[in-house]
């Protein structure tokens, strides 16, 4: 599989990047070749490695919940320098 200049200006359109035109064939030819070694490694054969769960056989070691008193939230939002009485202000980030 292979990308072309159809397919990455639809993507960087997904991605509302803005690439520039004198990139769109350099970044072209990048992302081919990173399909080439993602089609490589797919080639390799698996069949003897045995599945895991968890790359480590160490387990995290967890504390059970206990119930604490959280009346921080107006000091927390003093930190903020865009907060109201309640909330924290964010920007817009859907258009």
């Amino acid at each position: 599989m292979s990308i072309n200049r159809k397919e990455l200006e639809e993507i960087a359109a997904l991605a509302q990047l803005n690439i520039p035109e004198h990139q769109i064939e350099q970044i072209t030819a990048s992302l081919n070749q990173v399909m080439q070694m993602i089609a490589h490694v797919n080639q390799a054969d698996t069949s003897l490695v045995e599945p895991m769960a968890h790359p480590n056989d160490a387990w995290q070691i967890i504390r059970t919940d206990e119930v604490t008193d959280t009346t921080h939230k107006t000091d927390l939002l003093k930190l903020s320098s865009h907060a109201d009485d309640d909330h924290y202000l964010v920007p817009k980030v859907i258009e």
